[in-house]
């Protein structure tokens, strides 16, 4: 009886040693396991970065969280240091990142989508010239069987709706890229709205949602609606999408060639802090909305190692996340493009007087 109470306790003694030990490599593994990378901004990129974090966390361990609250918050949080990057589809001026000591450089580059709410319309039929557009914008425009757009569409079923425009409720650089582009096709919104990541919209007959997902649902669920978002979200929500009258004078659908031809003469060499406007841009294909996508990060950094661990990341994105950023209809940013920005990270991004970026 005593020998089976001596087994019985030394067993017990071995399988307490066994779960200490497992505990403690447990809490070894809880130490080192993810790294946290925080970032804000746009969503017109969300889709494609939201691919390329959970990627790279599975790769990684290292965990990059994305808040896609608009380009107006990213450049809000990223000033404040709340974050460690930011995101934005409306360039800073290098006046701008001067003031802030930030540097900015692009990541991705997509279209921003003209899209409506018309049933029994087959999607892409519909044409608009930049005037007609500026005008439905403008509240010139109010049906959707209007005489010119019915002239321009004279095969297509126009119904008798009118049109409810859909704008963006917060700070946006989709807003800005889309208001660029009206500002460059339209002198009266030169004059009357201009270009912003907000604006004073001018059509009374207008509702207003948060972020490309919030003007998405929108458009979706109001008869007549127009309203504009980034093309993922166009594909994802199933949306009909128009034509548009480009630079050269041809009507071109919104696709990956089209945004590649935009963004193909884009000389980012001479862009003073990669600031560069690719809305409007000539080619016999390119799609006349076309814009790049921005990362903002502090040029003074207080902990080497994790800024190192954010620009690895970004690095990955570019030598290993163009089949994803093409599958969601994004342009990836050209080898050549990256090389340089990589090489002004080298230059410029720095803590406690070091290079970051030291490879």
């Amino acid at each position: 009886m005593r020998f089976k109470i001596v087994i019985i306790a030394m067993l017990s003694f071995i399988i307490s040693l066994g779960l200490l030990a497992c505990k403690k490599e447990e809490g070894k593994k809880g130490k080192t396991s993810t790294e946290v990378i925080n970032g804000a901004g746009a969503t017109f990129p969300y889709p494609i970065y939201a691919q390329w974090a959970y990627k790279y966390e599975k790769l990684t361990r290292i965990k990059v969280n994305y808040q896609s609250i608009g380009s107006g918050g990213g450049v809000a949080q990223i000033k404040a240091k709340t974050v460690d990057f930011g995101a934005s589809d409306a360039p800073l001026t290098r006046a701008e990142l001067d003031e802030a000591g930030l540097v900015q450089f692009p990541m991705v580059i997509g279209g921003v989508v003209p899209i409506v709410n018309l049933a029994d319309v087959e999607q892409g039929s519909i044409k608009l010239t930049p005037q007609l557009l500026a005008d439905i914008y403008l509240g010139k425009i109010n049906k959707w069987n209007d005489a010119r757009i019915k002239k321009l569409n004279p095969s297509v079923n126009l119904p008798d709706e009118a049109i409810t425009t859909v704008h963006r409720a917060d700070g946006s650089g989709t807003t800005w890229i889309f208001t660029n582009y009206l500002s460059k096709v339209s002198d009266e919104w030169k004059n009357k709205v201009g270009f912003g990541k907000a604006v004073a919209w001018p059509q009374a007959n207008s509702v207003a949602g948060k972020g490309n997902e919030g003007v998405a649902s929108f458009v979706k669920n109001v008869k007549g609606a127009i309203g504009y978002v980034e093309y993922a979200y166009a594909l994802q929500n199933k949306m009909n999408y128009v034509q548009l009258q480009n630079k050269e004078g041809n009507f071109v659908k919104p696709l990956i060639e089209s945004f590649q031809a935009a963004a193909a003469n884009a000389d980012w060499a001479n862009a003073p802090g990669y600031y560069l406007v690719l809305t409007d841009q000539p080619g016999a294909n390119s799609w006349p909305i076309t814009g790049a996508s921005f990362i903002l990060m502090h040029k003074e950094q207080r902990d080497k190692k994790h800024a190192r661990a954010v620009l690895e990341f970004f690095d990955w994105c570019y030598r290993h996340g163009s089949e994803l950023a093409v599958k969601l209809h994004y342009v990836p940013v050209p080898e050549p493009v990256y090389n340089l920005v990589e090489n002004t990270w080298k230059n410029v991004i720095r803590a406690n007087g070091q290079p970051v970026w030291d490879k």
